[in-house]
């Protein structure tokens, strides 16, 4: 590719990447294999990660005369540091799922077997929660990773103050004082 056609390529495959961070929803990745270069963006763009004990997980693209072009330079510091996200990308290291587990990358890891009902359990764990709630608790992560500290407490205030609008605010509350699971209208 000539670089103008790499700018093109690597900004359609951010978009795509950018569209899984941006679901208003909690994304839950099940990470079975090898998730390597643009596959372990994908994976860093979830919101959880749960991974088979077989996973290997890294940005490889320095072998190849590249550095990741999806988002991985980015994404990889802000859910493991700075240090092991340059370790991964200046070596091209491939982890597997246990060292994933130790460096905060994913939130477990699980028998090759079960990894789908797995990621399936936390998944229906979440959905049972208001969306609405869920997409504003979202907002506030992914938002405030990006300000510097006085405004993304704001911003939290904001979308905290934003739940007293909610039909499901008062749900959860009546469920909490009647000793009851709540039923969530995603109102």
């Amino acid at each position: 590719l000539s670089p103008y056609q790499a700018r093109l390529f690597a900004q359609k495959a951010r978009k795509a990447v950018d569209k899984i961070e941006n679901v208003k929803k909690p994304v839950v990745g099940a990470i079975n294999g090898f998730a390597l270069g643009g596959g372990f963006e994908l994976a860093l763009a979830c919101d959880l990660r749960i991974a088979s004990e077989r996973a290997k997980l890294g940005q490889p693209e320095i072998n190849l005369g590249l550095i990741p072009g999806s988002g991985g330079t980015q994404r990889l510091p802000r859910l493991i540091g700075s240090a092991r996200a340059k370790e991964m990308i200046f070596s091209g290291k491939t982890i597997d799922a246990k060292t994933a587990y130790e460096y905060g990358l994913v939130n477990a890891v699980v028998p090759h077997e079960t990894l789908m009902d797995e990621a399936r359990k936390m998944a229906q764990r979440i959905a049972e929660k208001s969306g609405i709630i869920l997409s504003f608790a979202k907002s506030a992560l992914n938002a405030g990773r990006n300000m510097d500290m006085a405004p993304a407490l704001d911003f939290e205030i904001e979308c905290f103050a934003q739940c007293f609008a909610t039909q499901d605010r008062k749900e959860g509350f009546n469920a909490f004082s009647e000793n009851r699971k709540p039923v969530f209208q995603d109102k």
